[in-house]
This record gives C-alpha cells, structure tokens and sequence, in this order.
C-alpha cells in the first residue's frame, strides 16, 4: 500500500450531504457525477486527500453506518474542530482521547448521515508534513 487515497461516506440525502460536508471543510466539492450526482468528491488538506461523497444506494452491503473502520483527518486545534462538528449538528461518537503520552490525541463524531467522521491531533502527521516541504 502506498498511503491513503480516498474514503467515502455514504448518505441517503446526498445534497444535504454535500452542502453539511461544503459547510465543515470551507471548500466545495470540485468533482461530481451523474444528474442529479450520485457521487461528489472534495479535495483536502495539505496533501489534497480526496473524501467521496455516495448515494447511499450504491453502498455495497454492509458498507453504510456506523460500524467498521475509522477514518482520522488530522486537525491543528482538536478542541475547536470538534465544538464545530457538533455546532453543525454532528454527535459525540467518541470524546476527545489522549492515546498514550506522546501526542496522539482522537475523537470522533457521527455526521448527520450516519458515518463516522475522527479528527485527531498527529505529531507523525506534522512531522512527515515537514519533511516534505524541507526536502
């Protein structure tokens, strides 16, 4: 595996999707396909991760909800990124972690759609960002 390309969040109300996930990442999606969509995709961050936005018909079986794996996007300001996921009208899925003593710190939040949506603060995260822009 070469890193992380693309998640995608399912949402039976796929507009509301798009404009609850235009509204959190300060940035519309720049991809969309189908009309009306059933897919819109945005890009983020510093190394433009891409986050997909599906129909929740096309999910395939067992794909949907709450359940499974967590994707954490790193943020500068854990507390802050949080109080403004739930001020959107997300819900707590899980408070704000330390993980160990050495920086690591997650939470989660469940989106109005039903996915799971982590947020962490990732000392590795800064640090690779740094060699990257150094290099």
């Amino acid at each position: 595996m070469k890193g992380f390309a693309t998640i995608n969040y399912f949402a039976a109300d796929l507009t509301a999707a798009r404009d609850w996930y235009t509204e959190v990442l300060d940035v519309p999606p720049y991809f969309s396909v189908g009309e009306p969509a059933a897919y819109y995709e945005f890009r983020i961050g510093d190394y433009q991760h891409e986050l997909g936005l599906v129909d929740a018909r096309y999910a395939p079986p067992g794909a949907a909800g709450t359940g499974g794996s967590i994707m954490y996007w790193h943020v500068d300001d854990l507390e802050a990124a949080l109080e403004r996921l739930l001020s959107l009208g997300a819900t707590v899925q899980d408070p704000i972690r330390p993980r160990g003593d050495t920086g690591f710190v997650t939470a989660s939040v469940v989106d109005p759609f039903g996915n799971i949506l982590g947020i962490m603060t990732n000392p590795h995260y800064v640090e690779i960002l740094k060699s990257a822009w150094t290099s």
